[in-house]
């Protein structure tokens, strides 16, 4: 079994990417300052129907990737290991954003609107991070509890493409189920929600079982890869066009399922291998998202009041955004020990 999965760090820095590109997309719509985002006076709604494209299945993602990241730290750890690694690498990460940048980023928002400064602490965009240090700290017992008959019992099934295959569609209907039961309504409303919760729970689980199968089922999604992405794709088009029309939870979990399973196809295919941008960057992932929505909001201020054309500003400030994280990164946290134990490293 292949002890080193680029694919899946590969996949980690692109979900991360692609929330930095999605958030910096709400600042130029005209509702962004419903959840918290400061507004660019020059809207750029084209942009939204490829961002709906991503909002079903971008935070899924993080949660299906996390969960094989716990059960490849597992192949070398104990329980007391792995509970220590994820309250250091999640936990720490996690309190000192809540109490340190996501205060300051709102005394940014809060002095843009002449609105008396309050320290205002809490989880804010690192409510994921919570979910997934919870999803652990359950998961890795009942893993270690499992009796050794029931783990060759699955990786024997799954060394078969049926077994394979059936995994695959059980995590689907989970996926369905969830929809179903809970009607979840808005699909993408995930934070702080019973829906992003319970979801969470089976794409991180999923993923966890998806990195314990056999290699029969990555064969499946490389094979797979360009049907599944089509069946994606098609479905996003009928729910977006001609007109923006709200699809039920059904679709829309039958879709983001499929872009899931097609992108990690795509990684598995092309993105296992060694690569020296990989290997510098992949320790920045969580650290850069930490950061970015201070930097997001430092950048909208300073940037809106020129007014520039909505397509260049938006460009200007996601490279803004990615720059000064990865800079702070480079600079402020991973140089210095105790600044890099409170970024998880």
């Amino acid at each position: 079994m292949q002890t080193r999965r680029y694919d899946i760090d590969a996949m980690r820095v692109i979900a991360i990417g692609l929330l930095l590109i999605y958030h910096t997309a709400i600042c130029f719509q005209p509702w962004g300052a419903m959840i918290g985002f400061l507004v660019a006076p020059r809207g750029w709604p084209e942009i939204w129907p490829a961002m709906t494209m991503l909002n079903v299945w971008r935070i899924p993602l993080l949660f299906f990737v996390s969960g094989m990241g716990l059960q490849m730290a597992m192949r070398r750890r104990t329980l007391k290991q792995i509970w220590l690694d994820r309250c250091k690498r999640i936990g720490i990460p996690l309190l000192f954003g809540s109490l340190v940048v996501v205060p300051l980023q709102t005394m940014i928002i809060l002095n843009y609107y002449q609105v008396p400064i309050a320290y205002m602490p809490g989880m804010a965009h690192l409510w994921f991070l919570g979910n997934i240090l919870v999803y652990a700290l359950v998961l890795a017992p009942l893993s270690y509890l499992l009796p050794e008959a029931v783990r060759a019992y699955f990786q024997k099934s799954s060394s078969r493409v049926f077994g394979g295959m059936a995994l695959l569609v059980l995590i689907m209907l989970a996926l369905l189920a969830e929809a179903i039961v809970l009607d979840a309504r808005p699909f993408e409303l995930y934070a702080f929600t019973l829906h992003g919760w319970v979801l969470g729970f089976i794409a991180f689980t999923g993923g966890y079982l998806m990195m314990a199968a056999d290699e029969k089922l990555w064969l499946i999604l490389r094979k797979s890869k360009w049907l599944l992405l089509a069946l994606a794709f098609c479905l996003f088009v009928k729910r977006v066009y001609p007109s923006l029309i709200v699809a039920d939870a059904v679709m829309l979990s039958l879709e983001s399922t499929l872009w899931i399973f097609g992108v990690f196809g795509i990684a598995n295919t092309y993105l296992n291998k060694p690569s020296l941008f990989l290997a510098k960057w992949k320790e920045a992932a969580y650290p850069v998202y930490i950061l970015h929505m201070f930097f997001l909001h430092l950048g909208s201020v300073l940037l809106f009041p020129l007014q520039l054309l909505a397509p260049l500003s938006f460009g200007i400030l996601l490279l803004f955004v990615l720059i000064c994280s990865v800079l702070f990164y480079r600079y402020g946290t991973r140089r210095y020990k105790w600044t890099s134990w409170m970024f998880g490293k």
